[in-house]
């Protein structure tokens, strides 16, 4: 692109001033012919005023006028000099040349009568002239006058001047193409710089940018490249971390289904080889079950993941003490023989949500905090106003978190213990849940933690 803009600039340039240098050597040729055809007229006017004087002296005298020409027009050709002639004809016969015939019969023109004159230019033997033709007035007028101007001179300085003028204009081109290029150079080293960085970006280098310098247009077009330069490494990033997402949701999903599928497997292939008792078969037929309802929870809870993501639901207004007489009642008895003390606090008369999910949310909350809790451990499920929102509070004093598992602990089947223990159940859905419902009430849900220190939840309403 860069070729084609220099190579049409400057051929526009090159055309338009030679265009120019043209026109203005014409005109000046046409100066240079007009103001020699002005002087030849002027010439001839001279000429032809003396001999019309010189006639009527020698006709006052009686003195024959052809026999007497000659040396009647030697003087004037003395004035004349060298490099202008006159020539006198008489009935269209040359009658008197002062030099060696220049003009030919051939190219004699008639002018017409009335004193008129005509000038023309013509060329013989290399040489330019400006010629005037005029007949003598009456009584004269079979004599013609012809002044014969030399315009060579004229019209080589003029050529020598032209050449100069194209030479200065080829100098000039030079000059103009170096600089067109360094100016070009300039201008598409940006469009270069965008190139390079584009193809940077398009070989996974998100983080490439150009550098932004001055206030003129190229550097707001660096300014919106490097902008969507970063929105594109924002939005490759995310679309990286959703994709590692949903990659460790795939490998945590094979995971969960295959542990209770392999112990189903198992005990359905120990039953049907196995010569076993009757307390044996019961026993196997449990652990089934128990892997079974494990699939059947999971499955139940992904569906409801996707209904919190892709419905709207039904927002009412709740009385928040209801809501914690019901949550008491539902895990009161489940948590009688673990010994622990769940307490509620509240401060706020009403919130709005769906009775259901805000049940299920507080239940899992507690749910998970009590699983943090050793024997004899406490919960405290408050409800408080902070900064003008209302914010529900599920606070244990557990084993409690690291800063590393805090950030994972809403993801999908994440499970802080490594070893991936399922002896306190459930299948890392738990949480993930909880997430969801809070967004789905405009709320956010947020955990502090230390280990040792306990855990504390909280679902802060920004409506």
């Amino acid at each position: 692109m860069k070729q084609r803009t220099f190579l049409t600039t400057l051929l526009l340039f090159l055309f338009f001033f030679n265009l120019g240098i043209f026109i203005v050597s014409v005109i000046m040729f046409q100066g240079e012919i007009k103001r020699a055809k002005e002087r030849s007229l002027g010439e001839h006017y001279f000429i032809t005023s003396a001999i019309i004087k010189d006639f009527s002296a020698m006709k006052e005298r009686d003195i024959d006028i052809d026999s007497s020409i000659i040396d009647l027009l030697k003087p004037y050709q003395y004035l004349l000099g060298n490099s202008d002639c006159i020539e006198l004809y008489k009935d269209k016969e040359l009658f008197y040349s002062s030099q060696n015939e220049i003009v030919q019969k051939s190219n004699l023109l008639e002018p017409p009568d009335g004193g008129d004159r005509l000038v023309t230019i013509q060329k013989s033997n290399g040489m330019s002239y400006a010629i005037v033709y005029g007949k003598l007035p009456t009584p004269h007028q079979s004599y013609m006058l012809v002044y014969i101007h030399d315009i060579t001179d004229i019209i080589k300085a003029w050529s020598h001047l032209k050449n100069i003028l194209f030479f200065i204009g080829f100098i000039l081109s030079i000059f103009l193409a170096l600089g067109l290029m360094l100016v070009l150079n300039r201008i598409f080293r940006p469009l270069m710089q965008i190139s390079q960085t584009s193809k940077k970006i398009a070989n996974g280098q998100y983080d490439t940018r150009l550098l932004v310098s001055g206030q003129d247009e190229l550097s707001e077009m660096a300014q919106s490249f490097n902008h969507m330069a970063e929105e594109i490494q924002r939005q490759m990033t995310r679309l990286r971390e959703e994709a590692e997402k949903k990659q460790q949701f795939v490998d945590n999903f094979a995971h969960e289904l295959r542990t209770p599928l392999t112990a189903i497997y198992g005990y359905a292939e120990y039953m049907q080889k196995a010569v076993i008792s009757e307390d044996d078969r019961l026993s196997a037929l449990n652990y089934i079950m128990s892997e079974s309802r494990r699939l059947q929870t999971v499955a139940f809870q992904l569906l409801e993941l996707a209904n919190l993501q892709n419905n709207q639901i039904a927002i009412e207004e709740l009385k928040l003490m209801s809501l914690f007489d019901v949550v008491r009642k539902t895990i009161y008895v489940k948590y009688r023989e673990k010994n622990i003390k769940i307490k509620f606090v509240n401060e706020i008369k009403t919130i709005r949500g769906d009775t259901y999910l805000m049940e299920s949310l507080l239940i899992n909350l507690i749910d998970n905090a009590a699983k943090a809790c050793e024997e004899s451990g406490s919960i405290v499920v408050s409800a408080v106003n902070e900064e003008g929102k209302k914010v529900i509070m599920v606070q244990d004093n557990g084993k409690g978190m690291s800063a590393e598992t805090l950030v994972q602990i809403t993801e999908p089947f994440y499970r802080a213990d490594k070893s991936r223990n399922r002896n306190d159940g459930g299948a890392g859905l738990g949480l993930a849940l909880c997430k969801q419902i809070a967004l789905s009430h405009n709320a956010k849900l947020s955990f502090e933690s230390k280990l040792g220190e306990g855990t504390t939840a909280k679902i802060c309403f920004t409506t």
